[in-house]
């Protein structure tokens, strides 16, 4: 097995807000070269940095909004989201918890913090991915796959090193409950000071790690500090971090569909008359019908 190469350290860009609830750093497609082709099947990366909101009566966060041909996967590691679709689905994402939404066909979906939260106040610090769907899945019906963390496969590194929380895929043959149309995996690596785990993936995975917390090295030797995202070479299959102090890091590795892409907005399919569609599908209603 060959090593695979840390090809950049991309820090943070700047934030923006999505909603009044969301202030995020684009990570993918945002920042050159972390294209959609490059990063395929990952399109999309919002990451909310840890932020200090202050008490509120009236929940920040982002209206009502339809999606299609793709899932959002949410993760939430400070604060909590609370999230309605126009299919009468509804719940919350607590701390350590996912929420991965297959939107494929299409639905309406609002999403904000949970309301105990906003009244509180407190820090928020979370992930949104978007995952592309294949042509062949993209009008399949919605559905959700809420994951706690107490659901996740976790794999326990020998010498009190740290943790690996698997949500999607497998580590070691410890597999993650999130089910996936295209071979993916998405883990946590939670990593005491002084903690080292390796990872392995085929070559041609396009394949990342955002810095949630802390600072680590990569391969032994290339540092990558809180907030950064980590762009590896399709160059091998083997790569190691390593933990110089108490770290979080979000690891993403899946398969690329290498077909079309043409997105607008919330909508991600193959071909520009697809988006039209979507548009249209949107304002003749068959998307359902969700109170903002």
């Amino acid at each position: 097995m060959k090593t695979r190469t840390a090809e950049k350290i991309i820090p943070p860009p700047p934030v923006h807000f999505v909603g009044d609830g969301f202030r995020v750093h684009n990570f993918i497609p945002g920042v050159y070269p972390l294209t959609m082709a490059r990063m395929d099947p990952f399109i999309l990366l919002d990451y909310n940095s840890k932020f200090y909101f202050s008490p509120t009566d009236k929940p920040r966060g982002v209206g009502v909004h339809p999606h299609r041909g793709f899932e959002t996967v949410s993760i939430a590691y400070k604060g909590r989201i609370a999230h309605h679709d126009s299919f009468g689905n509804s719940g919350v994402i607590g701390e350590g918890d996912v929420q991965w939404m297959t939107a494929s066909s299409g639905l309406l979906h609002k999403e904000y913090h949970e309301k105990e939260f906003a009244r509180a106040g407190g820090d928020f610090h979370m992930v949104q991915i978007w995952v592309n769907l294949p042509a062949k899945d993209k009008m399949s019906p919605p559905k959700y796959q809420p994951v706690t963390n107490d659901q996740m496969g976790k794999y326990l590194l020998h010498g009190d090193q740290g943790i690996i929380e698997v949500i999607a895929g497998s580590y070691h043959e410890t597999k993650g409950p999130a089910s996936t149309f295209t071979p993916m995996t998405l883990m946590n690596a939670r990593l005491n000071a002084g903690g080292k785990a390796d990872f392995e993936f085929p070559s041609h995975y396009n394949t990342a790690a955002l810095i949630i917390e802390g600072r680590v090295l990569v391969n032994g030797s290339v540092k990558a500090p809180a907030d950064n995202f980590v762009l590896f070479a399709n160059d091998g299959e083997q790569f190691t971090i390593e933990a110089e102090e108490d770290s979080i890091v979000l690891i993403l590795s899946g398969e690329p569909i290498m077909e079309p892409i043409a997105a607008h907005g919330p909508f991600v399919m193959n071909t520009r008359t697809e988006i039209y569609q979507a548009f249209d599908d949107v304002e003749n209603g068959k998307f359902g019908y969700l109170e903002d």
